[in-house]
């Protein structure tokens, strides 16, 4: 706990919350419906792990989501942090690093074989934390939306 902050996992009524988190984000207005749907399928996988850090009042500030899947050409369960999001008031102030605390925490329960996360190359800042946090920049990701 940082200044009354705590991690905990992410339960059906932190959705909203979330909900708003990722349009943030991703700077658009997301399908709520959608996201409501996906959120719940999502919570209920056992290869997910979905983490708030808490307020005093263990209110969401910030979200962190992670995925495991077996992957064949790593020769195991690889889990990939999809989504990493701090309120702007707790910015730099250490929440990311202690959901990505709370993370290694559940994932020490594991078996894996690595840790991944991607980033939008034009979000430099969030490239230089997770440099800070001791991730490695190793792979090119490509993207191709459907026709």
């Amino acid at each position: 706990m940082k200044n009354g902050i705590t991690i905990r996992p992410a339960r059906n009524h932190d959705g909203r919350r979330i909900f708003n988190f990722l349009c943030e984000l991703e700077d658009r207005l997301l399908d709520q419906q959608e996201f409501e749907i996906n959120y719940r399928v999502c919570l209920s996988d056992n290869n997910n792990i979905y983490l708030v850090a808490a307020d005093a009042n263990n209110d969401a500030i910030g979200y962190i989501s992670c995925h495991g899947q077996i992957l064949l050409h790593h020769g195991g369960m690889v889990f990939e942090i999809e989504e990493l999001f701090v309120m702007e008031p707790y910015r730099k102030k250490g929440v990311g690093k202690l959901l990505l605390k709370g993370l290694d925490e559940y994932l020490a329960k594991r078996d894996y074989v690595m840790l991944e996360v991607t980033t939008n190359k034009q979000r430099t800042e969030t490239i230089a934390f997770y440099a800070a946090c001791g991730f490695e920049e190793t792979h090119v990701k490509f993207t191709r939306v459907p026709k």
